[in-house]
């Protein structure tokens, strides 16, 4: 059982750093989604509002956590946060109740924008394409990450383009 679990977050995005178009995924990539659910699975996600309702259901087997500016924004089958602190500390809570070792973080782009500085880990799909869209990863700091693993390029019968994992730990100094 850990006991100081990690706050990670992951995301696919493009070269140019899109990760959406008009709320949804400007891709469809089979490994990816496949790669998601291996990582999430069991851990707390914490997402924002349009991620949520971007979702067709609550992510099954994980605490579905969601950050809505309008403190009476409720999200069925998931616990609702109008301060993303609060969502964070729940989402060590139950980490720590259920013995998983990250707390995920999942989107998007507001939430990665205002969290990366506080994340561990991140795992990124890097989809092999420069493409218009409406919601973007925020730019690497480089030097504050170690590159830990990675895939070379891939693309499955059911992946609209090439893709790589990209998995990043914070250097600590």
């Amino acid at each position: 059982m850990s006991t100081d679990p990690k706050f990670s977050l992951i995301v696919a995005k493009s070269r140019n750093g899109v990760i959406g178009l008009d709320g949804d995924l400007p891709w469809r990539l089979s490994g990816d989604l496949k790669m998601f659910k291996r990582v999430t699975l069991g851990k707390p996600v914490i997402m924002g509002r349009k991620t949520w309702e971007s979702l067709p259901f609550p992510l099954p087997g994980r605490p579905n956590l969601v950050v809505s500016r309008d403190s009476d924004y409720v999200a069925k089958k998931a616990e609702t946060f109008s301060l993303i602190h609060d969502a964070i500390g729940r989402g060590y809570e139950l980490a720590g109740s259920s013995g998983a070792d990250e707390v995920m973080l999942i989107g998007g782009a507001q939430l990665y924008a205002k969290l990366m500085k506080y994340c561990d880990r991140m795992y990124i799909t890097e989809v092999d394409i420069m493409i218009e869209g409406d919601a973007h990863f925020p730019a690497v700091n480089e030097a504050q990450w170690r590159l830990s693993q990675h895939t070379d390029w891939m693309q499955g019968e059911d992946d609209d383009y090439r893709y790589r994992f990209l998995q990043y730990e914070r250097e600590t100094s």
